[in-house]
């Protein structure tokens, strides 16, 4: 990994030490030129569980990726500057079904700094700008939201976002460190079972400052905080348009696996 193009994809300056500090704006810089997308999927072209690719991609082809690959390499970021990382598993809480999704259906990231442990997650969509402290039943206030951690049965620990004293569910997750190979059963669903919400329509997306950019099928929706700027439908035929405008990413170049 060449840790200086990485820092230049997610257009950070700063220092490099294993501080609080340092890592909410290295994740937040992350959220904001990296998107969260699942292109590949619908282009037929495989996401192998491979450090390398997760960076030729993301680095070099300047393009995004799901949670397997986002987290995957920012884990890596992470201990390349001296960060004590690891990744976990987590399981996404179903709305629909009101259930969990499987073990591995989401990676997400613990970063211990001084003892103490910090949630983070660069490949979730809309989730905190910042690290969250592995703190039960305190409400921590982000950019994004007010967000509390429980603890849930077993080993597990819930994250809700927390808006006019209602929670919404995020995910279930465990401290147990996980190997990047355990979350190939579920990369591989993602990618191809009709039950994933990730195999029924194209969706890109990325946080700004104060909202949201995102391309879901072939609408294109922009918002201010609680305000919809824009919420449009285009043609296919304008679909490349439309993601090298606002995404910087060529559809060609997808569809040759470039």
């Amino acid at each position: 990994m060449d840790i200086e193009k990485y820092l230049n994809r997610i257009n950070y300056e700063g220092k490099l030490i294993p501080t609080i500090e340092v890592l909410k704006e290295l994740q937040k810089n992350h959220l904001l030129n990296v998107p969260f997308e699942n292109l590949d999927i619908h282009y037929n072209n495989p996401i192998d569980l491979d450090r390398e690719k997760f960076y030729h991609k993301i680095v070099e082809r300047k393009r995004g990726g799901f949670c397997y690959e986002l987290n995957g390499l920012f884990c890596d970021l992470l201990r390349e500057i001296g960060f004590d990382s690891k990744m976990i598993s987590a399981r996404v809480y179903d709305n629909g079904k009101e259930d969990f999704g499987r073990e591995f259906d989401h990676m997400a990231i613990i970063v211990t700094i001084d003892q103490i442990l910090y949630l983070v997650d660069v490949g979730f969509g809309e989730f905190t700008f910042y690290p969250l402290k592995i703190e039960i039943n305190t409400i921590q206030s982000d950019p994004r939201g007010n967000f509390v951690i429980e603890e849930y049965e077993s080993d597990y620990y819930k994250v809700s976002k927390e808006e006019n004293g209602a929670k919404s569910i995020e995910y279930i997750f465990t401290l147990k460190e996980r190997d990047l190979c355990e979350f190939e059963g579920m990369c591989i669903y993602h990618q191809t079972s009709s039950n994933s919400h990730f195999t029924e329509k194209k969706i890109i997306s990325k946080p700004t400052e104060k909202g949201r950019i995102t391309i879901s099928g072939n609408t294109l929706k922009i918002t201010e905080g609680a305000i919809v700027k824009t919420n449009k439908e285009f043609s296919s035929g304008e679909y490349n348009h439309v993601l090298l405008n606002w995404f910087g990413i060529d559809e060609n170049q997808i569809k040759a696996n470039y």
